[in-house]
This record gives C-alpha cells, sequence and structure tokens, in this order.
C-alpha cells in the first residue's frame, strides 16, 4: 500500500509539472485528481467551508509552505504549486512571478500609466465606468494568459491608491493622484474591472496597496523600510485611508496589501488595529492581506520590532498578515508555530483567508477551460484591436494642455512644411512605459506619430538621455531656425522617478531648460513644448516664456502615446484631461518629505499639502487643464437640493465643533439616515466651440469657515465626471452627492462630523454656488 501510495505522488507531481510547462493551466480537482472526492472540490460549498476543509487536510509543515509568495504545492492532495505575485498596473508586467511571456501570447496591450482627472475612457457618472473598460482589458488578458498555461496566478497585486502626497515621490506616477476622492473612486473603478462581474467567480483577484501612508522611497537618508511615518489620525481619517477603504468597502476587493513603512512606531505589516480591526473588522475584508515584498524580514532587520526571526513571523501573523511576498515566513514559520511563538489555528486562519481566494477564482473546480465566464478566453482575446483603441483612447484622455497661447495649437497640417522634433523622450519606447510594464504589443512614438502628419520631419535628440548631461545646443538652435515648426519632447524617465528612487529637485534634470530656452529662441514659430513625466515639474520658466506657445503633459502614455499626441497636436482630438496633482514651484524641495503633515501651519511656516490645505505658490493648479473649445459650467437650478427635511437628523444631536459651531456625528446619522440624505447635483455644460469635444467636470464643496491651518480643507472634490459635447451644443451631467461622505469633514480625533450650518458646491472655479444647509 506504501509503495502504491508513492507511486500516486509521483504521477500526480509529473501530472501537476505538465500542466504548468505543457500550455495547460494549473488546476486542482479534475478528474484525475486524488482529491476529487472530498469537501474543498465540491463547488457548491462556500468558499470558506471548502477553504477550511482543505486547511485541515494539510501537515503543519504543508501549512507552512503556502505562507509566501511562491506557494508549494502539496501533490497528495492534487494541490499545485501557486505564485501570488503578478502586476496590473497599466497591462500586465514583467514584474511578479506568476506571468509569462514567452509561450503562445509574447506580448500584451499596454495602457497609459498616468490617471488625470476624466472619467477616463468612459463616460458614464458612476464608480463602477471610471476606468472600468480598460482595466477589465487587463484582466481579460490574464485570464487568457492563465488558461494557455502561461500564468501560475491569477492574483494581481494592484491598484497603487496610496496618496500623492509629495511630488519628490518616485512612485506618484503609480497612482490616481493626491485627492482622496479621486482615489477611491480609482481604486472601485480599478478593484471592480479586474475582480470582473461573473457572481461567485473572480475573473482575477486585485488587491490595493500600500496600506496605510506609504509615499516615500528614500529621502536625505531616511529609507522606505525603517520610516516611521508619525500621521494624525485626522490625516489617516480625510486622507490616506479613504482609498483603502473603498477599494473594500465598496469594490470589494479580495486583498489589501501593508505597506514597509511604520505609522506612528508600528510597521504596518505588524498592526493589528490596522490589519484586523480596520481591515476585517471595520471595513468587512472577505479576502486576504499580504504583505509588500520582504516587509516581514524586515520587521526585524530594517525596523527592529522583534528580537528574533521566530517572533517576527508570529507578531506579523497573529496581527492579522496571511501571507508574506517572500520567503521569511516559510523559512522560520515552523520554528516559530515548535517555540509556541504562534499557534497552528493563527496560520490555519490565514490559509484559510488564501485558499478562500483561489476558491473564488475556480483553481478547485476542476479545468478552468471549462468555465462559462472566462473559459473560453485566449491567445485570440490578447492585443485585440479594441484593446488596442482602448490604449489609444485612455492615452487621448490622459493628455493636459497646460499652456496654448494665441492658438498655437492645434497645428494645421497643411501649413506645416517641416517639422523639428527634439528630444530625448521623442523617439525611446521606454519612454512611453513609466513604472511596472510588460512588453507591449505595439508601440508608437511621439516621432513617429508626427510622422503620420508630416511628411519631412527632421529628428534630434538634444540630450544624451532624460537626465541632459550632455545638450547639443548648438545643433538644436541650428535645426530649429530652419524648419517651419518645433515640437520637443522632454520630460524624466525612470532614471529619475520610479520605486526606490524619489527626486530632489522639481525642476528638469541636467541642461534641458537651458536647450528648450536656446530652441525656443531660434524658432521660426512658437514652439510645442511635450513632457513626459510622471510627476510634476516645475516648468515656470516656459509657462512665462512667449516663445514657448504651448505645453502638453503626456504621462508616461503607454503604447498608443506617439499618436496619442500627435491627434491631440494637430486637432484630431480635443484634449480634456485635468491635473491629478498640484504642480508645486521648486522652493517646496525645502519641506521636509518626512513632514506627514496634510494642514498647513502658519506659525511655523509650513505650507501644507496638497489643493486641500496647501498655502504657497503654484506652477499648475489641482484639476487644471484646457481644451480648444471654450466651455461654460452651472449648476442647474431645478435641481438644487432643498434644506434636508428635520426628520432626516431627527435624534442625532449637534455637538460643540471646537471652533464655537456646531456638527453632527456620522456614526450617529447612521448608514440608513446617510442613504436618505443623498441628493443629485446636476451640471449643465455648453461647449462655445469652436471644436467637439469631451469636458470634465469637477465639483467642489467649500467650507465658509475654512482659514489657513484650519481643520477644514479650503476645498474638497465631491464628483467629477465628463461628457462629450458638440459645439454650440448644452449637456447635463448629473453626480450624485452623499453628505456623509462628500460633505463630512475629519475632525482632530479622526471623528468624521458634518458641520451644522451652510456648505457650497461650486463647479471649477466658477462664481456660481449652491447652498447647502444642514440645520435641523
Amino acid at each position: 500500500m506504501a509503495v502504491a501510495a508513492g507511486v500516486l505522488l509521483v504521477l500526480t507531481a509529473a501530472v501537476l509539472l505538465l500542466l504548468v510547462e505543457g500550455g495547460e493551466p494549473p488546476y486542482s480537482c479534475g478528474p484525475r485528481s486524488p482529491s476529487s472526492g472530498y469537501a474543498f472540490c465540491d463547488a457548491r460549498l462556500p468558499p470558506a467551508r471548502r477553504a477550511a476543509d482543505l486547511v485541515s487536510r494539510l501537515t503543519a509543515a504543508e501549512k507552512v509552505a503556502q505562507l509566501g509568495d511562491e506557494a508549494g504545492g502539496v501533490a497528495r492532495l492534487g494541490v499545485p504549486p501557486y505564485k501570488w505575485w503578478s502586476e496590473g498596473l497599466h497591462g500586465l508586467s514583467y514584474w511578479g512571478h506568476g506571468m509569462h511571456f514567452n509561450g503562445a501570447v509574447t506580448a500584451i496591450t499596454s495602457f497609459p500609466q498616468e490617471v488625470p482627472i476624466s472619467d477616463g475612457i468612459s463616460d458614464g457618472d458612476n464608480d463602477d465606468n471610471y476606468k472600468r473598460d480598460y482595466v477589465q482589458a487587463i484582466g481579460t488578458e490574464a485570464r487568457a494568459l492563465y488558461n494557455l498555461g502561461q500564468a501560475e496566478g491569477l492574483t494581481i497585486w494592484s491598484p497603487n491608491v496610496n496618496i500623492y502626497r509629495d511630488p519628490r515621490w518616485g512612485r506618484g506616477q503609480e497612482t490616481p493622484g493626491e485627492d482622496p476622492t479621486t482615489a477611491s473612486k480609482y481604486a472601485v473603478a480599478f478593484v471592480k474591472g479586474l475582480q470582473g462581474s461573473t457572481p461567485g467567480t473572480l475573473q482575477t483577484s486585485a488587491c490595493c496597496k500600500h496600506a496605510t501612508a506609504y509615499d516615500l522611497e528614500e529621502w536625505n537618508g531616511v529609507a522606505r523600510y525603517n520610516f516611521n511615518a508619525k500621521v494624525t489620525a485626522q490625516d489617516l481619517a480625510d486622507t490616506f485611508n479613504p482609498p483603502f477603504k473603498s477599494c473594500v468597502v465598496d469594490a470589494k476587493a479580495s486583498c489589501v496589501m501593508c505597506a514597509y513603512t511604520d505609522i506612528n512606531g508600528v510597521p504596518a505589516c505588524a498592526s493589528s488595529d490596522l490589519l484586523s480591526k480596520t481591515f476585517r473588522g471595520q471595513w468587512g475584508l472577505d479576502g486576504y492581506v499580504s504583505s509588500d515584498c520582504d516587509a516581514v524580514a524586515l520587521l526585524r532587520d530594517a525596523q527592529r520590532y522583534a528580537p528574533t526571526p521566530e517572533d517576527t513571523v508570529a507578531v506579523a501573523i497573529k496581527a492579522g498578515l496571511d501571507l508574506n511576498c517572500g520567503n521569511y515566513t516559510q523559512v522560520h514559520g515552523m520554528a516559530a508555530l515548535q517555540q509556541g511563538k504562534m499557534r497552528e489555528s493563527d496560520v490555519d486562519r490565514a490559509l484559510t483567508n488564501l485558499f478562500a481566494v483561489r476558491m473564488r477564482l475556480g483553481h478547485f473546480d476542476g479545468d478552468p477551460r471549462s468555465n462559462a465566464a472566462y473559459g473560453h478566453l485566449g491567445a485570440a482575446d490578447v492585443c485585440t484591436q479594441a484593446h488596442r483603441d482602448l490604449a489609444l483612447e485612455a492615452a487621448q484622455d490622459g493628455i493636459v494642455l497646460l499652456k496654448n497661447d494665441a492658438g498655437a495649437l492645434p497645428l494645421d497640417r497643411a501649413t506645416v512644411r517641416s517639422a523639428a522634433v527634439i528630444g530625448p523622450n521623442a523617439n525611446d519606447p521606454a519612454a512611453l512605459n513609466g513604472n511596472y510594464f510588460g512588453p507591449p504589443c505595439e508601440t508608437t512614438t511621439p516621432l513617429q506619430g508626427v510622422q503620420r502628419y508630416i511628411s519631412s520631419v527632421r529628428f534630434l535628440a538634444g540630450c544624451d538621455s532624460p537626465a541632459c548631461g550632455f545638450a547639443a545646443t548648438g545643433q538644436a538652435a541650428a535645426l530649429a531656425s530652419s524648419s517651419d515648426q518645433v515640437i520637443m519632447f522632454m520630460g524624466l524617465s525612470q532614471d529619475q522617478e520610479k520605486e526606490g528612487l524619489d527626486r530632489t529637485s522639481l525642476l528638469l534634470p541636467g541642461k534641458q531648460q537651458s536647450l528648450i530656452t536656446a530652441v525656443a529662441s531660434a524658432a521660426r514659430r512658437s514652439v510645442i513644448l511635450v513632457l513626459l513625466t510622471g510627476g510634476p515639474v516645475d516648468v515656470t520658466f516656459a509657462k512665462n516664456n512667449p516663445k514657448i506657445g504651448a505645453i502638453l503633459w503626456a504621462g508616461y502614455p503607454g503604447q498608443a502615446g506617439g499618436l496619442a499626441i500627435a491627434k491631440v497636436l494637430f486637432g484630431d482630438h480635443n484634449p480634456s484631461g485635468r491635473l491629478p496633482v498640484t504642480w508645486y514651484p521648486e522652493e517646496f524641495t525645502r519641506i521636509p518629505m518626512t513632514d506627514m503633515r496634510m494642514r498647513a501651519d502658519p506659525a511655523t511656516g509650513y505650507p501644507g499639502r496638497s489643493y486641500r490645505f496647501y498655502q504657497g505658490n503654484q506652477v499648475y493648479k489641482f484639476g487644471y487643464g484646457l481644451s480648444y473649445s471654450k466651455f461654460s459650467r452651472r449648476l442647474v437650478a431645478a435641481a438644487k437640493p432643498r434644506r434636508p427635511n428635520r426628520n432626516l437628523l431627527a435624534g442625532v444631536i449637534p455637538k460643540p465643533a471646537g471652533d464655537g459651531g456646531e456638527s453632527y456625528h456620522v456614526e450617529e446619522i447612521g448608514e440608513e439616515g446617510c442613504e436618505r440624505l443623498k441628493f443629485p447635483a446636476t451640471v449643465e455644460v455648453h461647449n462655445h466651440g469652436p471644436m467637439d469635444g469631451k469636458h470634465s467636470v469637477l465639483v467642489f464643496v467649500r467650507w465658509p469657515n475654512a482659514t489657513a491651518g484650519a481643520s477644514r480643507p479650503a476645498r474638497q472634490l465631491v464628483g467629477f465626471s465628463s461628457q462629450h459635447v458638440r459645439a454650440g451644443e448644452k449637456a447635463r451631467l448629473t453626480m450624485e452627492i452623499n453628505p456623509c461622505e462628500h460633505l463630512s469633514r475629519a475632525r482632530e480625533d479622526g471623528t468624521k462630523v458634518i458641520d451644522r450650518g451652510s456648505h457650497f458646491l461650486k463647479v471649477g472655479e466658477e462664481d456660481d454656488e449652491w447652498e447647502i444647509n444642514f440645520d435641523a
């Protein structure tokens, strides 16, 4: 009998290996599986129950082997190995271990990385539509790779919903910006797009990262691995935590990743208050908690939070961590159990959470290619024309027009006989990728995009790289003086900003500024400057230079970026993107990156951060963006909400607000009361011409008693949407306003309250306001 069992184990292991290497997806509970009769193979049972049954059949050693991102297989139960780490921030990525591009599929659709304030590529006005189309495409391509045997996991560690607090942050390029409303809406759409809409089965599993208050790589000798972020309860409540809460509560994300950061002296991945009390207890996470890579090892090696490796593993698992990216828990987990640092039941809890997600992915339902929703996906569903069109549309919508003096843009291709294209980002495909990229199915550089419109184009890089240590200034000036039109493609690269690398300056690097100025001086016509950057740059010199007629920000626009830019330059697309971050002047770099405070402190000269609290000078404002058309907006009076009915706040007693006023506690209003307080806000948009175009509408709330350094922000974005409007026509957009979410603020203790009295809704910088009065 022992011999037969041994043969079975060898055969099962061989079959599992063939499933991965032979172009078939790894799965369990098929007809040949030794576990087909077990409860964890019964798809009729709830995922958690199935997961618990599987966990109960594992030995202690087999359990510990599951605690790292490269989880071991269990051949005797027909459970294949699993790789938890894959990335899909703006397309499937080389980063991670779970995806491979060396089979039937060798390339994927590469979408833009930047996230402008716009409804992205969907014209709907609810969270489900915001960027969901192209994220759904990413999930589709991940499933296709899995069905082809080119993926050993479907857990995608995206999106990054950290707040872009400091303009120097190297990973700010990965995020949706500095505003919690924008980040929350983006988080919901991204998670729903990746996870799909099929009841009971996840298309892929999304993971929101990195909770929380993580926004520093390395600054002035302080590294992310040992940085203690001193964050107030107020800033956690109204700035850093809302996107993560939206991920879990509204989008039902199946994973949250904890950050490297210490938060007020406790590492995020060892904080039971964060992982257990908040994620699971308050928000109701149905999924798993993963560490950032090697974060558990760093608890001891960098943060000195636990004395031994065994204590380190135990403190993380007992705090509520389920999975360690890395193998630290796998190496030291058995010893932690044997030494009594943690119990086997602690490990069982973690593994039940992990396997329940794999159950929801269908990995224990037999061959996934028989799945009705996703089993048909294959190579023909990757890099489809529809996905390529989405990449182009997303890139177009992501371009922000920052300057357009005297109608410098759009260019008239009939009058531009020759063009000089100058800049290190003009013909470098890598300049389109950003961070966490994969192999694009096609690439159009900016130079190639311009060449589609102008036959006579001469190109000069001008700099040896975006670092621009050397500039061919004289050659560039001569080329500019002999061309009808000059278009410069400048900016940054991953050598200036990326994971592990923060910037020290907000200026364009090296000799870029002097090169741009010299070219502009020599050019016959005003120069067009296109910036490819992830983060903001101080281009005050270009903003104020009359020889620079237009400035475009294109972010890192993905595979179709060059064509998208060209379409905007030549008027085939009317730009509609808005800046998701404040563009600060270089003087802001005197502020330590380690100062986590959002609110200004006039007494010390601390200027605050983000458009909500910043009191200093700005190069360009949050939400700024021009169009080739003139648009006007107005709140529609007929839809103006009345004063909230007294009955809606019956029994809710206002309490002193600390500044002479009074406020209602959101918790006391309750979920049902908050639901009844919701009302629609309708905005009429008028396109005065001369071009058709999409217009992004931003609605803010203004508090009349907000002052510098006060707990209330100067203004707060509460809704945004976009609408395509023909020249000369009008359109209406309606957004739902939830007072408990949008009109509330956080007190110093983190309590969310709605101030008694007046609140004012504004559309952008318009003078028109609605007064909303909360006075029971």
